[in-house]
């Protein structure tokens, strides 16, 4: 597939999910870089702002197998990896796969669930498999994890672990719509009655797991000069130096800014990398990977501020 071909294809990604998602513009953009650099996000926001309706329909325009969770706080990892049962007819065990096993995996109130079930999520996020009773099962090619979080309520949840949240590409702000997208909201889905699905808007598949491949694979095409290169390394390594944060980014995270770097221009049919793709991910992408310092916290600063400020004060290649 070349890049054209792919700036087409997010095209028509975009195309069917607002066919049902009024606004939220960026967020579907942010879900396309992820797609194409194979990274997973975090979306937080307020309930109602359609999260999960946004996950629903990105995943039924790609043509994927969508899954979902409900994370609680007395689900097990067994609840999501799956088990062996015991099979008396055959006197074997037999593999019965959890909700994991699937192309897109939404996530939800990932939060709700305590650290040791979370956990389960680690080896899937990161290798793309999950071990159970020793053995070690492959999951999708493009498995793609979509986890939500409701960022208003702060009893009876739990943080997600650094470990954790260094595996997710992104972490998207999901705010309210404004006045006019509101009033668009309420004209299109006022008059409907019960449960809203993806398909009762006509949103159709138009991708596939071939085709999704494909445009992955094109990003090969899109180079990075060492000037690039070198220009996230130090905006990663500044974060480490930075009194206001205790905890940096990790090497991780210059990984996942590179590829996502790539990944956007491909969206834009470019196949070389300029500073501005880097700029324009650097807060998604180093906003859940930062710990500020006590005295930061106390002063009111906000992450999002810090890295703004990074990126201004790192000299970007010209």
């Amino acid at each position: 597939m070349t890049l054209p071909e792919v700036r087409t294809l997010a095209g028509a990604i975009r195309a069917e999910v607002a066919k049902a998602v009024v606004g939220q513009e960026e967020t579907v953009e942010h879900l396309l870089v992820a797609l194409l650099a194979e990274g997973h996000v975090l979306l937080e926001g307020p309930p109602g702002t359609a999260k999960t309706f946004l996950a629903q329909c990105f995943a039924t325009a790609l043509g994927l197998d969508f899954g979902r969770i409900q994370f609680t706080p007395d689900l097990l990892p067994g609840d999501i990896l799956g088990s062996n049962l015991f099979n008396f007819q055959t006197s074997q065990f037999t593999l019965t796969r959890g909700p994991i096993f699937c192309d897109l995996l939404l996530a939800d109130e990932i939060n709700r669930t305590p650290p040791k079930t979370q956990a389960a999520l680690l080896e899937a996020m990161q290798e793309r498999r999950v071990t159970l009773d020793g053995e070690t099962h492959a999951l999708p090619e493009h498995f793609m994890v979509v986890a939500t979080q409701n960022p208003i309520e702060n009893q009876g949840v739990y943080p997600l672990p650094e470990a954790q949240l260094d595996r997710f590409l992104f972490k998207l702000l999901v705010p309210y719509p404004s006045s006019e997208e509101e009033a668009a909201i309420v004209t299109r889905f006022g008059k409907r009655q019960g449960p809203q699905r993806p398909a009762d808007f006509g949103i159709a598949a138009v991708a596939n797991g071939e085709t999704i491949g494909q445009a992955t694979a094109a990003l090969d095409q899109v180079t990075m000069a060492e000037e690039i290169v070198d220009y996230v390394v130090r905006l990663v390594r500044a974060t480490r130096d930075n009194a206001d944060l205790s905890s940096g980014a990790s090497p991780r995270a210059a990984v996942q800014l590179a590829n996502a770097a790539r990944a956007r221009a491909a969206l834009e049919g470019r196949d070389y990398v300029i500073p501005d793709d880097v700029k324009a991910l650097a807060v998604a992408v180093l906003r859940h990977r930062l710990v500020l310092s006590p005295a930061a916290e106390i002063e009111g600063r906000a992450v999002e501020t810090l890295v703004a400020e990074l990126v201004e004060s790192t000299e970007a290649p010209r």
